[in-house]
C-alpha cells in the first residue's frame, strides 16, 4: 500500500504545482505582453464603461439590438444552451425571437431575418452581429430615430469589421460601437435617442 500512497501523494503535489501556480503565472506573463495587459478593452462613453469584446444587452428599439444569449450577457458563465435543432423547448424558444424581432421590425418577413439574429453564439458573449443583421435593423432605427435610411446605411457599412486577416471569418458590425456611433450622429442630427 506505501508503494502505491506515496507516488499518488507526490503526483497530486506535482499536478497542484504545475496547474495551480505555473500555468495561471505563465497566462498571466504572457497577458502581459498582450495590449492592455489581458484586461480586456475598454469603451467609455456616456460615463459608462463596457468591454468591447463581451456582447452588451441591446434591446431598446431605437438601438441595433444585439444577439441572443443563452446566458443573459453574463461573462462570469459564458456558454450555449447546448439544445439541437430537433428539441421541442428550443424551437419554441426560436419561434419567440422570431415573432418578438418581426414584431418589432414591421415589415420584415421571417425568410429576411437572418439567423444570428433569433440565435445565441456558442459563447452567449459575442459582441458582433452580421451585416445583414445590422441592415435588417435600419428601417425601424431610421423611424424611431428620424433618421434617412441612406444615412444609417452609410452608417453601418463605416462599422463594418473585415474578416481575421482578411480570410478568416465573416464580415461583420460590432453592435456597441455601432450604437455608440448612432447616439452620437443622432445628437448632430437633432433626431431622438435613447440615454
Amino acid at each position: 500500500m506505501k508503494t502505491h500512497i506515496i507516488p499518488a501523494i507526490r503526483l497530486t503535489v506535482a499536478c497542484l504545482v504545475l496547474l495551480a501556480v505555473a500555468y495561471p503565472l505563465a497566462l498571466w506573463a504572457v497577458a502581459q505582453l498582450a495590449p492592455n495587459k489581458g484586461e480586456g478593452f475598454l469603451i467609455e462613453a456616456n460615463g459608462n464603461k463596457y468591454y468591447s469584446n463581451i456582447g452588451q444587452a441591446m434591446n431598446d428599439t431605437n438601438y441595433f439590438m444585439s444577439r441572443p444569449s443563452a446566458v443573459d450577457y453574463d461573462a462570469s458563465g459564458s456558454g450555449a444552451s447546448n439544445k439541437g435543432p430537433s428539441n421541442e423547448e428550443y424551437l419554441q424558444e426560436l419561434e419567440s425571437r422570431i415573432q418578438a424581432f418581426m414584431a418589432i421590425n414591421p415589415g420584415v418577413e421571417r425568410n429576411q431575418i437572418p439567423a444570428d439574429m433569433i440565435t445565441a453564439s456558442g459563447s452567449g458573449l459575442d459582441p458582433h452581429i452580421s451585416v445583414a443583421g445590422a441592415k435588417v435593423q435600419i428601417p425601424r432605427i431610421a423611424k424611431e430615430r428620424n433618421l434617412a435610411l441612406d444615412t444609417l446605411e452609410e452608417l453601418v457599412n463605416k462599422h463594418i469589421e473585415s474578416p481575421l486577416w482578411g480570410m478568416f471569418g465573416p464580415k461583420k458590425v460590432h453592435v456597441l460601437k455601432l450604437n455608440l456611433a448612432l447616439d452620437a450622429l443622432s445628437s448632430m442630427k437633432g433626431g431622438q435617442h435613447a440615454n
